[in-house]
């Protein structure tokens, strides 16, 4: 899909595509290394650059963007006195000697515009001003040290710090946000430009929360006024968002990803932000000669309205008529002895100081639908068949502890799924019993004796849940199995390697007696769901997975026939 969908991108309008470089998927386990398929970076920079554009490497290696542990390997976790992103000497070693690999990768390619090739622009580390108080003294020299070694590198192009206020000469300075046009300080030099790296185009979707959206007036308007205060790169995040397959999306970020990007998750424009967009592109590149030849300068035109211009000589001008007021009706202003009705909350573009071009408020793109058709129906029994796994006892478990164990520490991130068990005596049948189990992650489903009791958990914003139920208990020996589910690892913020998820308290309330279990002796069993090594196991052909988890009946992996 990628020449399709970069040609969507041009056709837009757009100069340049900007993708992060993924750690965790180039170097899965330490040492080793995967470029293939999907992951081929090189072959995603040639095909941009053979549609002529330029590309903006985001190499981070942090990179956060809801992806899971935030693009970090998760090898990272067990290097002995590691502390991520901060003055760290291991962490550091690592960071560097991943960013050298890739750099010789593409350099070796010639990729580097200071080669010939695409590459104008890299970035190093990702909005660290965010956690970078959290570090205390290990947190300014870690930015100090980031630069220098971007830099050092030595790429032919200049490299960028997002959310970075005191980037180190030379590294770039630039914005993150809605509105940087209107809360970016601006260039920490002035010998560097005003760049917006991420120009949100809607609101990424967490499970639990109503979808929101971004207005196409609102980011033409803000994407123009960043233009007309100087700003000479906008990079829109996502342009296309598209699907975080397998497990790549972070903890509580659904498969899909921005779909409300000017191109859709599957690859369609999503109108009218695409075009209401390609129309703002057009427009600014008809200011092309006076934007890059002229400083521009700034005056009120009425109490929230004001201009900007672009002026070299009588032939070279443009200007920006900005009406800050969204509130009201339609105002006129006065510009050069002519009158401009602009909407509310507009600006309006003429690239010759006289005719508007472009107003960010008049959308002329029709909307457009999306439509789901189906195209095949499953309803036949011979369609169907069904594998169920059984419920893990304390004797069937993998290994054991006495202790409840760190759910990510232990699955090493080889599976979503760890199941705890523990067994225990009951002298009577039918006593009143309640589990209670306390998580910090993601999903829990109980089982005692084999039979299903409940779930319960979490959400993006907190966490922490308890599961509290009932216990058909048995007189004799009971098993209780609790399958912990993570969706996706945590993806950013102080600390990472800190991070725990899973089970951190089990009790047992008996009539008046409360028995914990959380120092017991307790079994487990990683669960890996790879469903092409079962169809292979399976041997069989022609089978998708359709569905798994029935938590009412156990876990279960449903395959059909097509």
């Amino acid at each position: 899909m990628w020449p399709y969908l970069i040609s969507k991108a041009r056709a837009g309008g757009l100069d340049a595509i900007d993708t992060y470089v993924f750690w965790n998927l180039h170097e899965p386990q330490q040492g080793q290394y995967d470029f293939s398929g999907r992951k081929d970076l090189v072959k995603f920079i040639k095909e941009v650059h053979a549609q002529g554009l330029y590309v903006c490497l985001r190499i981070g290696p942090f990179i956060e963007s809801e992806w899971t542990y935030g693009g970090l390997p998760f090898w990272l976790h067990d290097v002995p006195g590691i502390v991520f992103r901060s003055d760290n000497e291991p962490f550091k070693y690592h960071m560097e000697r991943y960013a050298k690999m890739i750099v010789k990768m593409l350099k070796a390619e010639k990729l580097y515009a200071s080669q010939g090739g695409p590459i104008i622009l890299s970035q190093i580390e990702n909005e660290y001003k965010n956690v970078e108080a959290a570090f205390h003294e290990k947190g300014p020299p870690y930015v100090k040290w980031a630069a220098k070694m971007a830099v050092g590198l030595q790429t032919g192009v200049p490299w960028v710090m997002c959310k970075q206020d005191d980037a180190p000469d030379p590294v770039i300075n630039a914005c993150n946000g809605l509105r940087c046009g209107e809360t970016f300080s601006g260039p920490n030099s002035p010998r560097k430009p005003a760049i917006w790296t991420e120009n949100w185009t809607t609101v990424y979707q967490v499970y639990g929360k109503e979808t929101r959206s971004r207005f196409a007036e609102d980011i033409a308007f803000h994407t123009a006024l960043f233009i007309a205060k100087g700003g000479s790169f906008v990079n829109y995040y996502m342009y296309h968002g598209g699907t975080n397959f397998g497990r790549t999306a972070a903890e509580y970020v659904p498969t899909s990803y921005y779909d409300q990007a000017p191109i859709d998750e599957y690859g369609m424009l999503r109108q009218p932000k695409h075009g209401h967009m390609k129309e703002l592109h057009a427009s600014i590149k008809l200011c092309r000669k006076p934007l890059l030849s002229s400083k521009w300068t700034n005056f009120s035109l009425g109490h929230l309205q004001e201009a900007f211009v672009f002026e070299r000589n009588s032939h070279e001008c443009a200007a920006f008529l900005v009406n800050h007021d969204g509130r009201s009706n339609a105002t006129t202003v006065h510009f050069k002895g002519l009158s401009y009705k602009l909407p509310p909350k507009s600006i309006s573009i003429l690239p010759d100081c006289k005719t508007v071009a472009f107003n960010t408020a008049q959308v002329s793109t029709q909307y457009g639908t999306r439509l789901a058709t189906r195209r095949q129906k499953f309803d036949s029994i011979e369609q169907w068949k069904e594998y169920k796994e059984y419920i893990p006892s304390f004797d069937k478990s993998s290994f054991r502890a006495n202790m409840l164990l760190e759910h990510m520490n232990t699955t090493k991130d080889s599976s979503d799924y760890l199941w705890y068990t523990f067994r225990f005596h009951q002298n009577s049948s039918n006593a009143h019993s309640v589990l209670t189990v306390n998580s910090l992650g993601h999903n829990l489903h109980a089982f005692v004796n084999g039979e299903f009791i409940g779930s319960a958990h979490g959400s993006h914003d907190n966490k922490s849940f308890t599961l509290q139920r009932s216990l058909p208990l048995k007189r004799g020996t009971n098993d209780v199995s609790l399958l912990s589910v993570m969706t996706g690892l945590p993806d950013g913020g102080a600390y990472l390697e800190r991070r725990v998820a899973g089970l951190r308290r089990v009790t047992i309330q008996r009539q008046h007696e409360l028995h914990d279990f959380t120092t017991y002796l307790w079994g487990y069993r990683v669960r890996i769901y790879n469903f092409i090594e079962t169809m292979q196991a399976l041997k069989l052909t022609g089978v998708v997975m359709q569905a798994h988890l029935n938590h009412s009946h156990g876990t279960r992996l449903f395959l059909t026939h097509l």
